[in-house]
């Protein structure tokens, strides 16, 4: 069976969550442009969008048509080319509207599981939960009529353990998108030791054709994404506590978030990035990562806190961001929660007063936004970095202390054959963690 063969009955599990909404409509242009082409005209093409939750389908129909369309307008030419044989079909209007249906028509919205019986490949994206995705394909494959290849979107646990206990016998892959996966162009995928190769090849394939960026893992659990954001946010944190031996929690938290931010010019601040995830999806990413570590432990209290005081963040269903550590208006931080307390503290009335106990940053600063488009950015670094590296002040030295353990966390994964090469783990970073460099560099 051939890639367009494969991807003619497809199911996608959790479809209608954030991960899943994105790999269908992925998924769903893929299978709708092969439909497409003259040499699978006649074929019939069906994509299970399955979801526990009915009245999460008609929104999730609504999201595919909108996105839809913008894919639409931006490849207007190439569906020019596409539907050249339908005289019927003549402004770019009519074009669109033709294309959106076709792709709708792809996607079977459906609660059943029984929908996914009859799909030779299986996108998982459901909760992070090994118990739970295992009854899960076990029941997909005993009751399959064909012979499904299953692709997991878990950021952390072991593919070959999830295959064993499965009894897929090498049928299953971990292609773990990036979130958002439509937008974002990272996807990490990891083999067990017994993976079918030719599953392997396909998703190469697929990833290439959605013009995704691929790095390759080794099956250990969290892979390199959240083998290194975990160990990176577990250091911030550590580092926070540290500081309230001077400065309360909310002034300690203001000023590890303000470093990453700022001083190592990041897009966040270590804080607000774990508010991103879910402080609950990190504790809980954490305690699957931690039974396979020899030397260290992946726990923190203040997370377990925090969840225990029902503060967890994470996204709401518009993808607004839910209060965490921070507190947010229009998608701004505004104020930090205090454990202590059990209130959140304005950000401006502890800034100033932060601010001076950091001292400033390099003179030669610049925004992320600026860094992430500058050409010479190798240059700027070096000297940017000598700098900090020069001055006294608290922030400058915490920065520094901050980039060396990132650095060290990146060369570990590759001496513990995570990661197959130093630039894999900067692609990582820069590309699904949208960072303006890599951990593993000469500037530290």
């Amino acid at each position: 069976m051939d890639y367009a063969e494969r991807l003619q009955n497809v199911s996608v599990l959790g479809a209608a969550g954030k991960m899943g909404s994105g790999i269908l409509l992925l998924t769903a242009i893929e299978m709708a442009d092969l439909s497409l082409k003259p040499e699978n005209k006649g074929k019939h093409y069906v994509l299970n969008a399955m979801d526990l939750s009915g009245e999460a389908l008609p929104g999730l129909m609504r999201y595919l048509k909108s996105q839809v369309l913008k894919a639409a307008e931006k490849k207007i030419v190439a569906l020019r080319e596409a539907y050249a044989e339908r005289s019927d079909l003549i402004t770019n209007e009519q074009i669109i509207n033709q294309y959106i249906d076709d792709v709708l028509l792809v996607v079977r919205p459906t609660t059943l599981l029984e929908a996914t019986y009859q799909s030779h490949i299986i996108f998982e994206a459901i909760k992070e939960d090994p118990a739970l995705k295992t009854k899960i394909f076990r029941q997909i494959n005993e009751n399959s009529t064909v012979t499904p290849w299953f692709c997991t979107n878990t950021s952390s646990i072991p593919i070959g353990e999830l295959d064993k206990k499965a009894g897929l016998d090498g049928r299953l892959l971990g292609v773990h998108f990036y979130n958002p996966p439509a937008v974002q162009k990272l996807v990490e995928i990891i083999k067990a030791d017994h993976t079918q190769p030719e599953l392997v090849d396909f998703a190469n394939t697929l990833a290439k054709n959605l013009r995704k960026i691929v790095v390759p893992s080794a099956d250990f659990a969290g892979f390199i994404g959240n083998g290194h954001f975990m160990r990176d946010a577990l250091h911030g944190i550590h580092e926070a506590e540290a500081l309230t031996e001077k400065y309360s929690f909310t002034q300690s938290v203001y000023m590890i978030d303000k470093i990453t931010r700022d001083y190592l010019i990041r897009p966040m601040g270590i804080f607000q990035l774990v508010d991103y995830v879910g402080i609950d999806v990190c504790s809980y990413i954490m305690s699957v990562m931690n039974p396979y570590l020899k030397d260290e432990d992946l726990h923190s209290s203040l997370l377990h806190k925090m969840i225990e005081l029902g503060v967890k963040g994470g996204q709401n269903a518009d993808g607004s961001q839910k209060d965490g550590f921070l507190k947010y208006e229009k998608g701004r931080p505004v104020a930090i929660f205090d454990v202590n307390k059990k209130e959140y503290e304005p950000i401006s009335s502890l800034q100033q007063e932060c601010d001076a106990e950091l001292g400033d940053a390099p003179s030669s600063w610049k925004p992320w936004k600026a860094l992430v488009g500058d050409r010479d950015k190798d240059t700027f670094l070096k000297g940017y970095y000598a700098e900090m590296k020069s001055m006294d002040n608290p922030g400058s030295k915490l920065a520094v202390k901050y980039a060396r353990r990132s650095k060290e966390i990146g060369l570990k994964l590759v001496e513990d054959k995570v990661a197959f090469s130093n630039e894999d783990v900067n692609t990582v970073l820069l590309t699904g963690f949208f960072h303006a460099y890599g951990p593993i560099n000469e500037y530290v």
